[in-house]
């Protein structure tokens, strides 16, 4: 078993992005500039983007964080968002998902320009994504991927299993998975799948992306299979100072005697879903997928 080390490939990406940055800067450009909303106080979303504006001073990249409390309006964070996509200073930037229950997250999503949505969420680039046009990949799916190439996991041909339909992570990996770049032949098993454990166990590569903390269990893997676990859920725990801890979706001791590369967490899919934002930003201050 190899054990895929999304910490080590996001540091190796980094340094490659640090370099890149020097160079524009070297050449009298300007740095890249992220910038991202936060609404409320959810300790993962927190969390998250401290990270994202830390990985930001890594690569040099300009950033800005956007606060704004639970009783923030839909008019408010609209009127933010034209404004953010007007400025010309800023390349890329986030809204922070999960929002309030009364602000309509797909309505925020829609009015962020495509240009600059490094999240890669907006229909349109999602659209460009499924025909194969350039455009800003979503990062989990995009770091997946990144994952699986560089540690030279080959994918042609091979039975692709992704557990898990949401837009955000199973629906543009499987697209991705199935294109000509990596030429699996790809089946999304969700909640409704008949025979789940059976279809699971027939996968070369096994993409757990249900946010259901020790789902796929080692019955439900083939052997020699490459596993990625998308699954970061927050569970009590006692063994922490903090009283929580992040659990995947693999019951990761069992599984990881019987595969052949598997990826853990924390550690693994997560560095790799913030370093592909990284990389969106910076083809956005490129103007490399639109001019």
């Amino acid at each position: 078993m190899q054990l895929i080390d999304g910490n080590k490939t996001a540091k190796t990406i980094k340094a490659e992005i640090a370099l890149e940055v020097k160079k524009i800067m070297a050449d009298g450009g300007k740095a890249p500039h992220l910038a991202a909303i936060l609404v409320g106080h959810d300790g993962g979303s927190e969390t998250y983007v401290a990270y994202k504006i830390k990985d930001c001073e890594e690569v040099g990249y300009k950033s800005s964080m956007i606060r704004y409390e639970d009783d923030v309006t839909e008019a408010e964070l609209l009127a933010k968002v034209e404004e953010l996509n007007n400025d010309e200073d800023v390349d890329g930037f986030i809204v922070q998902l999960p929002l309030p229950k009364h602000i309509s997250e797909q309505k925020i999503i829609e009015a962020i320009d495509p240009k600059k949505d490094v999240d890669g969420f907006h229909p349109i680039n999602v659209g460009r994504m499924v025909i194969g046009l350039p455009c800003f990949v979503s990062a989990t799916p995009d770091g997946i991927v990144e994952l699986i190439k560089r540690h030279g996991i080959e994918t042609s041909g091979k039975n692709c299993v992704v557990v898990g339909r949401s837009n955000i992570v199973g629906r543009p990996m499987s697209v991705l998975m199935s294109q000509k770049e990596m030429n699996a032949t790809v089946t999304v098993a969700h909640s409704r799948t008949k025979n789940l454990k059976e279809l699971c166990a027939s996968a070369d590569i096994l993409i757990a992306a249900l946010g259901s903390p020790g789902f796929i269990t080692a019955d439900m893997v083939k052997p020699g299979a490459v596993v990625i676990d998308v699954g970061t859920t927050r569970v009590k725990s006692t063994e922490t100072k903090s009283g929580w801890k992040l659990r995947g979706d693999v019951v990761f001791d069992e599984v990881a005697e019987k595969c052949a590369f598997i990826t853990p967490v924390p550690g693994g899919v997560g560095p790799m879903t913030r370093v592909s934002l990284l990389k969106n930003t910076l083809l956005a201050a490129k103007k490399e997928i639109y001019s």
